[in-house]
């Protein structure tokens, strides 16, 4: 017989909402097991269970906000640094891609996936645990799409190297999609986010990163949003 979990775990797995909101969801009575409310932190529960958010709960949901940056090169994807700033800034009327959309409040919004102070293009904020989670967690394998311009010679070993074989920090990296698009340009699109990952991969096989540009994620694409600029996330789009 399979073992009881906690609650609030469960809840993050099946994906209707993060860790962290489930615990603030139970103990303000949102979350009902089996048709019993259940508003104990630590409450565990069969996995066969049905758990359901109430509708105070499903409101609140639907109110945060995701926002779609297409962060210029100087901005930093999370806090401030030194004399960086953050692409959060951004969000403001000034800078909206339609400038009567309301602008979101930034409080209780986090970079869901980051870009290197000297990379550009779409990156993600977000107030809602179950994007984070479908972006970053840890058993995400959402698709990221790269523009990359190099320095060097691009052979084919070094593609086939690219794609699968190469290891950072003692660990093996997951396959990717690596073309040459011609010229100096390469399209990667990976399924993890290791810490300038694209850069320190293209370094092992002689090559340097010269720019480089996030083009999509999963479904959404940079398209249609200028360098500088924001858009909310349309509530029929889905990542």
């Amino acid at each position: 017989m399979t073992s009881p979990i906690r609650l609030s775990k469960l809840m993050a797995q099946r994906g209707l909402c993060s860790r962290r909101e489930a615990e603030q969801y139970i103990v303000q009575g949102m979350v009902t097991v089996d048709g019993e409310i259940v508003s104990t932190l630590g409450s565990k529960i069969h996995p066969c269970q049905r758990i359901l958010l109430n509708q105070d709960a499903l409101a609140r949901q639907s109110s945060l906000s995701t926002v779609l940056i297409n962060k210029p090169p100087g901005y930093v994807s999370g806090l401030p640094e030194k004399e960086y700033r953050s692409a959060i800034m951004l969000i403001t009327r000034q800078h909206a891609l339609f400038p009567r959309q309301p602008v979101p409040d930034r409080r209780g919004m986090a970079p869901a996936g980051r870009l290197d102070i000297d990379s550009s293009g779409l990156m993600v904020y977000t107030q809602d645990g179950r994007i984070a989670r479908l972006l970053i967690g840890n058993n995400s394998r959402m698709d990221k799409e790269y523009i990359v311009r190099v320095r060097g010679k691009v052979t084919d070993k070094a593609l086939r190297q690219l794609g699968y074989g190469l290891s950072l920090d003692g660990k093996p990296l997951r396959r990717a999609e690596v073309l040459k698009l011609g010229g100096d340009q390469l399209k990667f699109v990976l399924n993890e986010g290791r810490k300038r990952q694209i850069r320190r991969m293209c370094q092992l096989v002689g090559l340097e990163v010269v720019s480089l540009t996030r083009t999509r994620i999963g479904k959404i694409r940079l398209a249609g949003l200028p360098r500088g600029r924001w858009r909310l996330l349309d509530s029929d789009e889905r990542f």
